[in-house]
């Protein structure tokens, strides 16, 4: 018979909150990835009748959006993170300055939650016996261990992310025909975004459907406005 750990285990690996920080990284920075080189490089093309710009600004957007957005994860997160080790830090106090108001407002929130008062009061007592800070960190604070936040493994998630976003539109840039490069940098845009949009809802078993439209129009709207500001703004050189 199995343990009942190993079966609460089991039961979690049905689920897909525990990939929420890491996926969303890495989401986003691949839809960066793609989006933003996609729509300097057809930026770009549409004011240049020549490949050398083009290849270069997308390379030079490449290297900066993911050292950027790299950087701006791990600031971000480092950021929520901070705000989480305070207020563990303000609890640890609270239950050694005033541990009877802390089991009473562990057992309040019990009871908004559905359960009877002595029920709540029985409830909160055990697992304040167990682990207080636990129990106050997961129910008070709202802070569970399965979605902490992890800057460094967001860094990484969304730097690696852009780079492999931003690596497709650049191989389009280099080997698609000049004439047809606006052209081919949106069809191929789309594609990989609705590839991204696809991925990403089977990894964290949401509506595939919902997910290919949405970042499919937001990916057209941000590439048509660039192609746009590019022809009016552009000079060819």
């Amino acid at each position: 018979m199995a343990e009942p750990a190993q079966d609460i285990d089991a039961y979690l690996d049905n689920h897909y909150i525990h990939r929420s920080n890491w996926l969303r990284a890495a989401v986003l920075g691949a839809n960066d990835g793609i989006l933003s080189t996609s729509s300097l490089a057809i930026g770009v093309a549409t004011a240049s009748d020549l490949r050398s710009p083009v290849v270069l600004a997308t390379l030079a957007g490449l290297v900066a959006g993911a050292l950027s957005m790299a950087a701006g994860e791990y600031v971000s997160v480092s950021s929520q993170t901070d705000v989480e080790k305070a207020d563990i830090l303000r609890e640890k106090q609270e239950l050694r300055d005033m541990p009877e108001a802390e089991l009473q407002m562990l057992a309040t929130i019990y009871e908004k939650r559905g359960l009877k008062k002595e029920t709540a009061m029985t409830v909160a007592r055990e697992l304040t016996e167990k682990n207080a800070l636990e129990a106050h960190v997961r129910d008070e604070l709202g802070i569970n261990p399965m979605n902490r936040a992890r800057p460094i493994q967001a860094a990484l998630a969304s730097g690696a992310a852009f780079t492999t976003g931003g690596i497709l539109p650049l191989l389009v840039t280099i080997f698609a025909p000049m004439s047809y490069m606006e052209y081919m940098l949106y069809g191929f845009a789309i594609f990989f975004l609705m590839l991204l949009g696809a991925l990403a809802a089977k990894t964290g078993g949401s509506d595939m459907v919902k997910a290919i439209v949405r970042i499919t129009f937001w990916g057209t709207i941000a590439m048509g406005l660039t192609a746009l500001a590019g022809y009016l703004f552009g000079v060819n050189v």
